[in-house]
C-alpha cells in the first residue's frame, strides 16, 4: 500500500536519458543503541576497521575494509536526532530497521566467517543458489540489521549450504 502522501511518477527513462549513472553504494548508517557494542561487532566479526571521520557534532565512527569507507556509526538516542540524522524523523520507530530488510556485502573466504559466528555464539543463517554459485551467509547485528554475506564462485558445495533457494517455495505478488 502506497502512503496518500506520497506523490507517484513515471520514473521510466530510456539509458540514452540517464546521464547521471550511480555507480556503486557508498556507506549505510546506524543508529546504534550501543555504539562501542556495534563498532566491535564490525571489527571483530566482519573485520572492519575504524576509519578517519570528521569532527560531527555527535559521537560516531565510520568503520570501513580495504580503505574504503561503508558503514556509519552513530548513537540512536540523542537530543534533536532529526537535525544529525536527515534520514531519521522525529517520529521514528527503534528497535527495527524500518523498510530496509537487510545490507549485503560482497565477502571471500566463507568458512572464516562461519568459525568467527560460531567463537561469537552467533546465529547464522547459510543459503545457498547451487546454479549460480553463490552462497551466503545471514547474521545479525547488535542493533537487528540483517547482514548478508554474498560468496560467489564456489564450486566445490560446501557442508554448510543450507537452504536452496532452487527448492524455495513460489511467491505471488499480492495487490490490495
Amino acid at each position: 500500500m502506497v502512503s496518500d502522501s506520497i506523490q507517484l511518477f513515471d520514473y521510466s527513462t530510456s539509458k540514452e536519458e540517464n546521464s547521471m549513472p550511480i555507480n556503486s553504494i557508498n556507506h549505510f548508517f546506524i543508529r546504534a543503541d550501543d555504539l562501542e557494542l556495534t563498532k566491535d561487532f564490525y571489527m571483530t566479526v566482519l573485520g572492519f576497521e575504524v576509519m578517519p571521520r570528521p569532527d560531527f557534532p555527535f559521537p560516531g565512527f565510520w568503520m570501513g575494509t580495504n580503505g574504503s569507507i561503508q558503514v556509519h556509526l552513530g548513537p540512536s538516542h540523542i537530543p534533536n536526532r532529526e537535525k544529525y540524522y536527515i534520514g531519521t524523523p522525529e517520529d521514528a520507530v527503534d528497535g527495527q530497521t524500518g523498510v530496509i530488510d537487510h545490507v549485503a556485502f560482497l565477502a571471500e573466504e566463507p568458512n572464516g566467517f562461519i568459525q568467527k559466528f560460531t567463537e561469537k555464539k552467533l546465529s547464522f543463517r547459510p543459503r545457498y543458489f547451487p546454479e549460480s554459485h553463490l552462497y551466503q551467509l545471514f547474521v545479525q547485528d547488535p542493533n537487528g540489521v540483517m547482514i548478508e554475506l554474498n560468496f560467489f564462485n564456489i564450486t566445490d558445495e560446501p557442508e554448510w549450504t543450507g537452504e536452496d533457494y532452487s527448492k524455495m517455495e513460489r511467491v505471488s505478488i499480492i495487490s490490495n
